[in-house]
């Protein structure tokens, strides 16, 4: 094993190295070590890497690997130059590599050719994400990005309805909107969901409502849909009309024939002293039921 403050590069080792999502200041240590040592640096741009490679004074050549070139001519030529005593580092734009990059074939590979494969911890956008969000993280399901076409996003999203995991989704600028709008529809309007963007960088912003007001949020400032952006959906919950009294049931049901429903739950949650929440989450589920 190795010392606790000295990174030994292994010949013939592909290393994952992540790389950070924003701030420069929450690369590693060892990180640094690696791609100063390693003989080439597995980049899924080089120019982009470029840039943190010169903040760091690191000389290291580097290699286009990337989602167009991974699964034909690049991993045959990285495998040969590990095959031959090389180490390598692969990185990716930002965060873990793999994670929704590049990789997954060339670690694949490694590891059938009896390549050592050296992963790093580091930074990873969903988990950052997941980690200020403020929901249950004991279990939770990665998804990546939503499909771009509104059927696929919305078969996608029925398969999820009754997943208990917190659910974690990249998304882009151009889709944020139709994503919400998406989960509004299928999820219903009070599912929880936090959207957190530009997570490290000088215009951070981690806000949490249930989405129907989230979406009305984001439409608010075109600035709020913009950057780079993780969404944490709360998972599914057992409905929760079986966990309140009878009579409170009853008073919601008759103040819902002449208030809206927010203020038919407000009132009836003072009435009977339950939460107001749980009330309104009943009510929208009777409203999708009628």
């Amino acid at each position: 094993m190795n010392s606790a403050n000295q990174t030994v590069i292994f010949a013939s080792t592909l290393y994952v190295v992540p790389t950070p999502i924003g701030n420069l200041g929450d690369i590693t240590y060892r990180a640094l070590e690696v791609l100063q040592q390693v003989s080439v640096i597995a980049a899924e741009d080089t120019r982009h890497t470029g840039l943190l490679l010169q903040h760091f004074a690191i000389k290291t050549s580097m290699f286009a690997f990337h989602d167009h070139n991974e699964k034909k001519q690049a991993t045959d030529q990285l495998l040969k130059k590990l095959q031959a005593g090389q180490s390598i580092a692969l990185v990716s734009d930002a965060g873990t590599p793999l994670i929704n990059d590049p990789g997954y074939h060339l670690v694949r590979c490694c590891r059938e050719a009896g390549i050592r494969v050296v992963p790093l911890p580091g930074a990873c956008a969903a988990i950052t994400a997941l980690s200020a969000a403020g929901v249950a993280s004991d279990r939770f399901c990665y998804e990546g990005f939503l499909p771009a076409t509104k059927k696929a996003r919305e078969d996608r999203l029925r398969s999820l309805i009754k997943e208990p995991r917190t659910l974690i989704f990249l998304e882009s600028t151009h889709r944020l909107k139709e994503s919400l709008a998406d989960m509004v529809n299928i999820f219903g309007s009070v599912r929880y969901v936090i959207l957190a963007r530009e997570l490290t960088k000088t215009y951070e912003s981690i806000y949490g409502a249930p989405v129907e007001e989230l979406l009305a949020w984001v439409q608010e400032d075109e600035y709020r849909g913009r950057g780079e952006m993780v969404l944490i959906v709360e998972g599914y919950k057992v409905p929760l009309n079986d966990a309140l009294p009878v009579e409170a049931l009853r008073t919601l049901a008759l103040l819902r024939q002449e208030l809206p429903l927010k203020k038919a739950a407000a009132l009836t949650a003072k009435i009977h002293s339950v939460k107001k929440n749980a009330l309104y989450r009943y009510g929208v589920a009777q409203e999708d039921l009628e």
